[in-house]
């Protein structure tokens, strides 16, 4: 085979006035050949402008044409291979070619199938990519897999990453306020694949019913929400290839952590680090393309949106109210009322109306129950024995001073009234803080004054309030009953000594008069 230098000899020699015949003579070369490199510089590489014919294979080409269009309403782990293909054509139709002849069709026919696609350039500040990528973590509890969500500029690549408990509505929420944060600017265009947590369903085209607190977000940010066509992750491919960075760079070696706030600074640090790098072919680092980003996105609002799924919810006979397999507690004013449910990633809040009702710690298994010991002390007072049966109760962790309280109170005035005295003074926690109670036990046992009145008397003193009331249940509802006004009576009687009274009259008293302030006043005339 001529290289390049063998057609360099050729066209010097022809240079030094020789002839072709002369040329081929000296360097042991056809005339043809001699010829080829008089007319071109370099050898003319070999190529294969039509596939090579394979009269064996001919006739078999519609039988795989057959096959391949019924491989396409196949489930896709159960397609036939080229391997398969052939046996195929060798037990069922006697096939008497070599396996590579199917093997070349196949590959030809997937190039002639094989999308292409256009160069895509999005303007700065109008799109960000958006998807969850999986690292395993080491937590002193062991290694786990952790969610993360990663938030992409398309136009700068500027990364934003954070560690999420899990991948549901609440969570992503939390992420995006996060990344909007972070970023101090937020882009028209926010692009996601298909998933259920965001896009409950999925219709024809791009078209897409939201997850209506999703739809909430992307209405407090003003962003216009985009999805990719189901199984075309091509359409992000910033993001796509920001999960490669957080598996490959930014979790390599397997992070070793204390809590995911820990993990999540680290990822934080390595998005910074980013911005010090430079992207593609642009000579521009990415901070200084996501400045240029910042001056035409859209602004972050100074209200941060309230990242939480919102339920309704029904307390039920043992204040309790079910989200998502658990049950979280409420006080007992509360029962067998509706009450709405806000889950955060981190905590559950049960409102009933505008005002807080309950607050606890999330829980992300099934069938726990999450209790607190206060809301239940209402209904202590009139089942005293829970105190002792009822896990809540029993489980629950109080300073020592409690205990002793409860034994000297027992064996002063016998277990029955000493429990109730005990609980009593539990039923204080209700209103004032755990130290607070405690400091006035310690003071009325310094006095040997230890009994429930004294203990009551004295947080009510160390709180600066007024003295309690008698009844020791705190969830009673208040009722204020307005002073009877005698005056209106003494109208209603003169106008009887008149002789009757006209209803015409813009004063006529009968109407105005309130049964209870007629009580009150025959009362007070009596007495």
């Amino acid at each position: 085979m001529l290289t390049v230098d063998h057609f360099a000899q050729i066209r010097q020699a022809r240079r030094e006035g020789l002839t072709v015949r002369q040329i081929a003579s000296q360097l042991g070369h056809s005339t043809k050949t001699v010829l080829k490199a008089l007319a071109n510089s370099e050898p003319i590489p070999y190529t294969l402008t039509e596939p090579r014919p394979c009269p064996v294979f001919g006739p078999f080409r519609e039988i795989v044409e057959a096959i391949l269009t019924a491989d396409a309403q196949a489930p896709r782990k159960q397609r036939h291979t080229a391997s398969q293909i052939f046996r195929r054509l060798v037990s069922e139709y006697g096939y008497a070619g070599g396996y590579d002849a199917v093997r070349r069709h196949l590959k030809s026919r997937r190039l002639e199938s094989r999308p292409t696609f256009i160069p895509l350039d999005h303007p700065a500040g109008h799109r960000a990519e958006a998807d969850f990528g999986h690292i395993y973590v080491d937590f002193p509890t062991g290694r786990q897999q952790v969610p993360v969500l990663l938030v992409t500029w398309s136009y700068s690549n500027c990364p934003f990453a954070i560690a999420l408990p899990s991948e549901r509505t609440e969570a992503i929420l939390h992420g995006l306020v996060e990344a909007f944060t972070f970023f101090g600017c937020v882009p028209k265009e926010l692009w996601w694949d298909n998933p259920k947590t965001v896009a409950i369903h999925l219709f024809r085209g791009r078209e897409r019913q939201l997850h209506p607190r999703y739809a909430a977000l992307a209405s407090h940010y003003t962003f216009i929400p985009k999805f990719c066509l189901p199984a075309a992750a091509t359409e992000k491919p910033k993001v796509e290839h920001r999960v490669y960075d957080l598996q490959r760079r930014w979790a390599t070696p397997v992070p070793r952590v204390s809590h995911r706030d820990e993990l999540n600074a680290h990822l934080r640090q390595c998005c910074l680090a980013e911005r010090e790098r430079t992207s593609g072919n642009h000579p521009e680092s990415v901070g200084a393309r996501f400045e240029q980003e910042r001056l035409v996105a859209l602004p972050a609002p100074a209200r941060r949106f309230d990242a939480c799924v919102i339920q309704a919810g029904h307390v039920d006979k043992y204040q309790t109210v079910r989200f998502d397999h658990n049950a979280y507690s409420v006080p007992r004013r509360f029962a067998f009322r509706n009450v709405t449910i806000k889950a955060y990633i981190d905590r559950v809040e049960i409102v009933a109306g505008e005002p807080l009702v309950a607050r606890h710690e999330r829980r992300y298994g099934k069938g726990e129950r999450v209790l607190d010991p206060l809301h239940f002390l209402v209904a202590l007072g009139e089942k005293p024995a829970a105190l002792d049966h009822a896990p809540v109760y029993r489980d629950w962790s109080l300073p020592p001073a409690f205990a002793e309280l409860r034994r000297t109170l027992e064996a002063r005035l016998g277990p029955r009234t000493g429990v109730r005295h005990f609980i009593r003074v539990l039923q204080l926690l209700a209103h004032h803080p755990l130290a607070r109670v405690e400091e006035a036990l310690q003071r009325c046992r310094a006095r040997a004054h230890l009994d429930a009145t004294a203990i009551e008397a004295e947080a009510e003193r160390l709180a600066g309030q007024a003295p309690p009331r008698s009844e020791p249940l705190s969830d009673l509802i208040a009722l204020t009953v307005p002073p009877p006004d005698l005056s209106r009576f003494n109208r209603l009687l003169s106008s009887l000594i008149r002789g009757g009274f006209d209803d015409d009259r813009d004063d006529a008293p009968v109407a105005e008069v309130q049964p209870q302030a007629t009580e009150a006043a025959d009362h007070a005339g009596r007495a």
